[in-house]
């Protein structure tokens, strides 16, 4: 069967709409700015994008272009005085149930040594601006993974640690907040849960990469983050390929995750980074709406 096969034969998947918005509002007229934004997804397995818009305030042209992690980007000027930007996107994806055959389930660390697998995963089990070698999160991750030999159960513990040892808490941590301080902390939310996750992973020798995007939190759901940019961790299963485990709600990240960009922490995916000439007192304004699409 065809990937549009696929796609058109499946009735257990789930669409999902999105509205992010995010408004500088600036105290007085800025000029000169740059902004680089990771707002539209490219479509990943089991994810379709089926619509995707971006709109900017005052108007200007855009540039398209794909990151070194295949993430669609979008770069933008403003070089005349402007007192407020708007930033807002629309996607629409179609989403496929989440499938982890047995075979990837029970894969070893000793898997990862194929060639071909090892170029794909090198740069996820390296150091990155966010996440660092810390000695107290290897011996936290020999501790939990010591005697565990498949790597799904091995994320799985981390995954279900971090949910039960972290506390869930905003206005402690920021975007700038390391993995080191977030692991002394044990509270942050979810961009700090999954920093501790990618390093806990890679600590033992399991590829990890952060994922960022939203969640879905349907009516019978009680899921952290939704109505929120969210993130995860992805964990590399030879035979599945990355697989999202979500320590802030515990669970595998399935069909109701909408997927956007994917990089080593953060630093590479950040939705909306920018910098401007002018005033130092900027209020910022996010709002986000997830909802299940006809």
């Amino acid at each position: 069967m065809s990937n549009n096969q696929k796609w058109f034969a499946s009735t257990l998947g789930t669409k999902i709409s999105v509205r992010h918005r995010t408004t500088f509002h600036y105290a007085s007229p800025v000029t000169h700015s740059v902004n680089t934004l990771h707002l539209e997804p490219r479509t990943f397995p089991c994810q379709k994008t089926m619509l995707a818009l971006i709109r900017v305030l005052p108007a200007t042209r855009m540039r398209c272009f794909t990151d070194l992690f295949q993430n669609i980007t979008h770069h933008f000027e403003l070089p005349q005085a402007h007192s407020k930007l708007e930033i807002e996107s629309r996607i629409k994806v179609h989403n496929l149930p989440l499938e982890v055959p047995e075979i990837s389930r029970e894969m070893t660390v000793a898997d990862y040594q194929d060639t071909a697998v090892r170029e794909t995963v090198w740069a996820y089990l390296q150091e990155s601006h966010w996440v660092s070698n810390y000695s107290e999160v290897w011996r936290q991750a020999v501790d939990l993974t010591t005697g565990v030999t498949s790597v799904f159960e091995q994320a799985g513990i981390i995954m279900e640690w971090i949910h039960s040892e972290f506390t869930y808490a905003t206005g402690v941590t920021s975007a700038s907040t390391h993995l080191e301080e977030a692991f002394r902390l044990r509270c942050g939310v979810c961009q700090d849960f999954t920093h501790v996750m990618l390093g806990l992973c890679r600590a033992v020798g399991i590829p990890a990469r952060y994922a960022s995007g939203y969640l879905y939190n349907g009516p019978r759901d009680s899921l952290v983050g939704a109505q929120a940019s969210h993130a995860w961790a992805e964990v590399y299963l030879p035979g599945a390929g990355w697989i999202g485990f979500d320590p802030t709600n515990n669970n595998l990240a399935d069909e109701r995750y909408v997927k956007i960009a994917v990089g080593r922490d953060y630093e590479d995916v950040a939705p909306v980074r920018g910098s401007y000439s002018g005033t130092g007192q900027c209020r910022m304004e996010v709002s986000v709406e997830v909802s299940k699409a006809d």
